[in-house]
């Protein structure tokens, strides 16, 4: 039902997720935020997904990461 997802503005990303650029996590944010993970990920057998710190991720199933941080899904994702 929801017409339309946008990243969050990068000048907001620091002070409400903790995160620097390039290393925001869906994991262990200062906030909750509604996260969508796109149907294409549940396709594979695990995913990478930010760690919290640059350079790093790990590897997960997209069953996992949803239930862990009560994501949805959903078709996100541009051809």
């Amino acid at each position: 039902g929801v017409k339309q997802v946008a990243m969050l503005p990068l000048k907001k990303l620091t002070p409400l997720t903790g995160y620097l650029k390039g290393a925001c996590s869906p994991l262990g944010m200062k906030k909750v935020f509604p996260t969508v993970i796109d149907q294409s990920a549940f396709e594979q057998e695990k995913i990478y997904v930010s760690a919290g710190k640059r350079g790093y991720q790990i590897l997960v199933a997209a069953v996992d990461l949803q239930r862990l941080i009560s994501a949805r899904q959903g078709d996100i994702s541009r051809p």
